[in-house]
């Protein structure tokens, strides 16, 4: 059985009278068939020669495993090339040193948010020390969300910074955070 379009076989009209010796007008039919293998091979087509988009990711360098402790000597790094950020949900808490640590605080806006800092803190390291020496330390405090973590790490990648490491927060840093957070509000 094959799809028609149009076409009545032939046969009369309901309430017209045929004359003798006419045969009735057959009308044109259209066979839709081979349409349907048409349509099956272009969407064929279509399909396989597609490119899929690739997923975006960020590349993350880890670095290589270490077999035994004793073989790895760790590197003297001074305390003015780094720069400690804690994330925590929509707010960067940030300080510079190790002793006596001075915590201030700042959001991601574009202008004046954590680039501004670090953009900052760059120059002032690369005036000291030279190019590309800057190192950010981010801890990721309990409250922050994967999409602080997606944004800090874009931040990384906006500014080009080279050095970063990803480390697990200390308690002190957490109780840092707290005290600060209480002078700030202190009700």
């Amino acid at each position: 059985m094959a799809a028609e379009v149009g076409g009545d076989g032939g046969a009369p009209k309901k309430g017209k009278k045929q004359g003798k010796g006419r045969k009735p007008k057959k009308r044109p039919r259209i066979d839709m068939t081979p349409m349907v293998d048409l349509g099956f091979l272009l969407l064929t087509f279509f399909v396989l020669t597609t490119t899929m988009s690739t997923p975006n990711t960020m590349p993350v360098v880890v670095p290589p495993k270490i077999e035994k402790e004793e073989d790895v000597e760790v590197p003297k790094i001074s305390e003015t090339k780094v720069i400690t950020l804690l994330v925590g949900a929509k707010r960067v808490y940030y300080y510079t040193g190790i002793e006596k640590p001075e915590l201030r605080t700042t959001d991601f806006s574009p202008k004046t948010g954590i680039r501004k800092v670090l953009l900052e803190r760059r120059s002032e390291v690369e005036s000291r020390h030279g190019k590309d020496e800057m190192i950010v330390i981010i801890k990721m405090l309990d409250e922050a969300r994967y999409k602080d973590f997606v944004d800090i790490l874009d931040e990384m990648a906006i500014i080009q910074q080279k050095k970063y490491a990803l480390v697990d927060i200390t308690p002190e840093e957490k109780d840092l955070v707290e005290e600060y957070k209480k002078s700030i509000n202190p009700s």
